[in-house]
């Protein structure tokens, strides 16, 4: 992209797209896949192949196909109809942004807190001179000054390096523990074991993303793609991520499989089973493949932080450009006042949480409306790309919609789930 050119606004606009190289261009998805995918995503796909083997691979392979209509919706609305997803929102009702500002305050500040206490675990058994909260604060601040004092490509630059490198890493311990195809085949047919209906909803809709599933179109305008002339080009896109994100879960599953379910070693829950899968892997590989999947667990923690420290700012930056009734063309917002505040947001304030843990009130409310989103985000989705917001070529077909219909019922199931738990807890 070095012959990047600039709108009237001083936008990078690629113009229309190559007829050649179109592989090349290929990032913006990476960069989604590389988000959504985070330390949690890797416990809860471990934990499923610890205890039922290969039996929900075609789980995993349902939840891929999901999350690529969510992303695809998501960016064809910005690029049909050269507005955004916030916008969007807006158009439907002033109930959107209420419910949306509580929930990207309320998320932000939880988050923050979480992630950066993700990626300090692998740094703190890399490197035990510093306890965790230091590393947890250290992790944060330099991916907060790292996302202001660059522009989208170099961040997008590194969340390959990072997604490439856990990549290498994971597939790479998935083949020593030398995977039975023959059961992963069998995976491959849909079946419920006993107990495994949670755990089947969970590989479906937790791996891949979340409210950053909704910065998709951000990242695909910010790398330049601002016409309808780049649906084809977003669409390999977002379709080679999530298949690198699927092939990426996959191997998780694998590790579970052969490495956990055949021994019977339960791990942790939350981050910390990472830790609990380094020290199999320390004692059946030795210390070389225990340090690379420390580095890969790294790696996957600070790409989420990256990720969601950039995306979920230029979420918000928009959401207060319309908060404050503007119309036409927005601001450049990874320079606005908005989108530092949040990055602000994401990273100070959480520290707090790091000493004293999260209040239980918080936690119900983060829970709640969490639970939400994703309904939200994929009903919202059906409704705008069947309107007249959108014109008619690039308006939902029968797949579109049957893929959105399908993950708006999965969520909805999930977000039944997760709000009687939080009444029954």
């Amino acid at each position: 992209m070095a012959d990047m050119q600039v709108d009237e606004r001083g936008f990078p606009d690629a113009g229309d797209p190559p007829k050649t190289g179109r592989w090349k261009l290929i990032g913006p998805g990476i960069v989604a896949a590389a988000t959504g995918v985070g330390a949690g995503d890797l416990v809860a796909t471990l934990i499923a192949g610890s205890r039922f083997g290969y039996s929900l691979l075609w789980a995993a392979v349902i939840g891929c196909i999901v999350k690529i209509a969510l992303a695809e919706g998501s960016a064809r609305y910005h690029l049909a109809t050269g507005s955004t997803m916030l916008e969007g929102w807006k158009s439907l009702g002033k109930w959107t942004s209420w419910y949306f500002g509580i929930y990207i305050m309320i998320w932000g500040f939880v988050y923050g807190a979480t992630a950066m206490s993700a990626t300090a675990l692998p740094l703190a058994a890399l490197f035990p001179v510093l306890p965790l909260w230091a590393w947890a604060m250290i992790s944060g601040l330099v991916c907060a000054v790292f996302v202001a004092m660059n522009k989208y490509q170099m961040f997008e630059n590194a969340m390959k390096l990072l997604i490439g490198f856990m990549f290498v890493v994971v597939v790479g311990v998935a083949i020593m523990v030398v995977p039975n195809i023959g059961k992963a085949l069998t995976g491959l047919v849909p079946t419920l074991p006993e107990g495994s209906i949670i755990y089947t909803l969970g590989l479906i809709g937790g791996v891949g993303g979340t409210i950053t599933m909704a910065s998709y179109g951000y990242w695909v305008n910010a790398k330049g793609w601002r016409t309808p002339a780049w649906v084809g080009i977003m669409r390999l896109d977002n379709r080679v991520a999530y298949i690198v994100t699927g092939i990426f879960v996959i191997a998780m599953l694998i590790i579970g499989a052969e490495l956990l379910y055949t021994a019977q070693i339960t791990l942790s829950s939350g981050d910390r089973g990472l830790l609990d899968l380094d020290e199999v892997l320390r004692e059946r590989f030795g210390s070389f493949v225990s340090v690379m999947f420390l580095l890969g667990f790294f790696a996957t923690s600070v790409s989420s932080i990256l990720g969601v420290w950039h995306g979920v700012s230029l979420l918000f930056a928009d959401f207060v450009h319309n908060v404050r009734g503007k119309t036409g063309p927005r601001e450049d917002l990874e320079k606005s006042t908005a989108f530092r505040f949040y990055l602000f947001w994401l990273t100070i304030p959480p520290m707090a949480l790091l000493w004293f843990g999260r209040p239980f009130l918080l936690v119900v409310i983060y829970g709640a409306l969490g639970a939400f989103f994703m309904p939200f985000l994929a009903l919202t989705l059906i409704w705008l790309l069947n309107s007249s917001r959108v014109p008619k070529e690039w308006r939902s077909g029968w797949l579109s919609n049957g893929l959105l219909g399908v993950a708006a019922l999965l969520f909805i199931v999930l977000c039944v789930n997760e709000v009687v738990g939080l009444v029954a807890g």
